[in-house]
This record gives structure tokens, sequence and C-alpha cells, in this order.
């Protein structure tokens, strides 16, 4: 194998299939990126078994083989080479000879008959959109992606395909997040999925701030997510994922128009006594056109008075800080609605125009008797 290329190529593509490598495994190979080289293209590819990453480039080629590097070896090498061409080549024994402007390394690979191949995903149904809208999609609902691993499918982020668009939700037994867009082209029919949250995150990373096509599919048991060059394979999360529709209450008594970062800035404030040690909930009074906003703990007390557009009729609930933080940290617009109806009931944030791109739901904590 030989072939050379520009340096910010190859690390660039080595950056993104490493974060698929499995950082200790039973399979030294699985440690390792497989280099496939033909018909002047390099294809690099990182699997841990759960994920799969494979991006490609085009080299100058001399010829043309195939052989695994270690992740972590490769990756410091090349970060730590001039900014200059690169010239790769390795003989039969696997021995691989590195040089980059006065830079000479040589090191030992492995067969790539011990890699263990990507799955393959039949298109079944399939669904194209903006990468930067799949990216914006998935920033603005992935912080509600549950942790725990009692329910595996909340670990995971819903994605329904439908006449209406896409849909992307996640819930963790204390909030949820969903976000709508239309779509342009959908391929046999309507249908949905389960994404896991750690494969969406690295979707995220690679989806660009740009206008061309992102293309997901759907196979029997796994999810390609192809953006350019550069794919990415999961496995789909199985299991009854939470009845989203019926979960959200939507006949709220109580309608207020909240900016959204001074709302933001107002919990903060009051988000200083709090710890992780000090644990308590904000409180949060709505009055007309006001909300007043208070946190107590041994560290001591806080106190801040936001403006809001409506009546809340004297509404007192209490909310984790950091969740309704994180709703209006990633809510997608300036000014929200925010739907209250009692002090144990959800609060739910839309966006004022009545154009339901997103919805985010917070549960409250009970408040203490004063």
């Amino acid at each position: 194998m030989k072939f050379s290329c520009e340096k910010l190529l190859l690390q660039n593509a080595v950056n993104t299939t490493s974060r698929a490598v499995a950082a200790k495994s039973s399979i030294p190979a699985l440690e390792g990126l497989l280099l496939q080289c033909g018909d002047g293209v390099l294809t690099v590819s990182g699997y841990n078994m759960q994920t799969g990453i494979r991006t490609r480039f085009p080299v100058e080629e001399q010829e043309g083989g195939e052989l695994v590097l270690s992740a972590r070896l490769f990756g410091d090498i090349i970060r730590r080479m001039p900014d200059d061409m690169i010239t790769f080549s390795s003989d039969e024994k696997l021995m691989v000879h590195l040089s980059c402007g006065d830079a000479d390394f040589d090191i030992l690979a492995l067969s790539a008959a011990d890699f263990p191949e990507l799955p393959e995903v039949e298109e079944k149904y399939s669904v194209s959109l903006p990468e930067k809208t799949l990216r914006s999609m998935i920033q603005q609902t992935s912080f509600a992606v549950s942790t725990n691993e009692a329910r595996p499918v909340h670990m995971g982020e819903l994605f329904e395909i439908g006449d209406n668009g896409l849909t992307v939700v996640a819930v963790d037994g204390f909030r949820l997040a969903l976000r709508r867009e239309p779509l342009e082209r959908i391929e046999g029919g309507a249908f949905s999925f389960v994404a896991p949250g750690a494969a969406l995150n690295e979707v995220e990373k690679i989806c660009e701030d740009i206008d061309a096509f992102a293309t997901i599919t759907l196979g029997q048991r796994h999810i390609l997510f192809e953006m350019g060059e550069t794919e990415l394979i999961c496995r789909r999360l199985e299991g009854e994922f939470l009845d989203y529709k019926n979960a959200i209450p939507r006949r709220n008594p109580i309608s207020v128009t909240v900016d959204t970062k001074a709302m933001l800035e107002s919990l903060d404030r009051v988000s200083v006594v709090i710890s992780e040690k000090l644990k308590s909930p904000v409180r949060c009074i709505f009055e007309q056109d006001r909300v007043l906003l208070s946190a107590k703990t041994a560290n001591g007390d806080a106190k801040d008075v936001c403006r809001i557009d409506g009546d809340g009729q004297g509404l007192e609930i209490g909310f984790n800080n950091r969740y309704l933080m994180d709703a209006l940290r990633f809510a997608p617009a300036d000014e929200l609605k925010l739907e209250l109806n009692t002090g144990i009931s959800p609060a739910i944030l839309v966006p004022t125009d009545g154009e339901e791109s997103f919805l985010y739901m917070v549960l409250p904590v009970r408040l203490k008797a004063q």
C-alpha cells in the first residue's frame, strides 16, 4: 500500500473515525483504524461493535491495499507532523513507513482480516434533510436523553418520519424535548426508530453548518447516517418508547410569554446558592406580568424578579434549576410561550407564533411549605 496526501485531510479523517474506536478491546484490531486504499481514494474506518464511522477522501495512490493501525499511535503521529504532504507506504510484513517534511516514522500494522466488517444497512426506508437542520434538531433535544440504564430505549431519541415531517423526541422521566421539521424527501413511506444518544452526539459533530443533504437509512437492525463522504452506522434501540403524544398536557389554563434570555439570567442568578451537595428547587410565583424566583439552601437565600407578559394567577411552582435552564438554553427562540396548570402539573414551553417546531416539557418539583 502506497499513497500520499495533505496532512489536514488525513488528520480530519483520523479524528472523525477515532471517535468510534474501542478504548479497550479483547480484539486488538478494534483499538485501531482500518485503512483501505484503491481507485485513488483512501477509506478510513473505526468500529466498536456498537457504532461504526467510515470516511473517504482522494489521495495520490501508487499502490492499493488495506491494513489496520493503532488509532491512538497513528493519530498522535499525524497530529505532530508538520503541515505538509504525507507519504505513506507499507511492505508485506505490515511495516508502515510515514514521512512528512523532515519527520519519519516506522510503525507496525495489523492485518485487515482481523478487523470486523461494519454492518450492511439494507435500504428499506430513508429520508434526507439538510445537514445543518439535522445537527440543530439533535443539539436542541439531546440534553433530555436519559442516562438511566434501567430503560435502555430512553437512552436514545425517537425519530418519527411521516407526512408532517420529521419529529425527534428525547425524554428522561423529568423532562421532554421535541423538535419538528418539514421534509422534502421520504423514501418508502412513514417510519420510526430509536437511535442511541451516544451515536447521535457523533452525528451532530460530523454534520456541518451547510445546506447539503444528509441521508438517514433505516435497516432491519441498524441505522445509517450519511453526511457527505462520511457514514455512521449504529444499532437501533429496541423497546417501547414513551407515548409522548398522550404524555404532554395541552389544556393549560395559564399561558404567559417569557423572554428566553431574561428568564435564563434570572434562573442563573438564584441558582448561585444551589450546588451538587446543597440541592434545592427554584420556587417560582407567577403573577401579573412578573415571576418571583427564589432559592434557599444552607449557602444562603437568593431572590430575583423576571418580567413576563400575561397573568400567572399567583401560581406557585418549583423546578429543578438545571432542567428548566436546559429547556430555555436549547429552545431556538428569543421568546417562549410558557403554559402552566397547577403546582404539580408539567410546564410546557412552545414557540409564541403557534408554529410548533419545538416543545419542551419540564416536570415540577414538590415545594415544602414556607
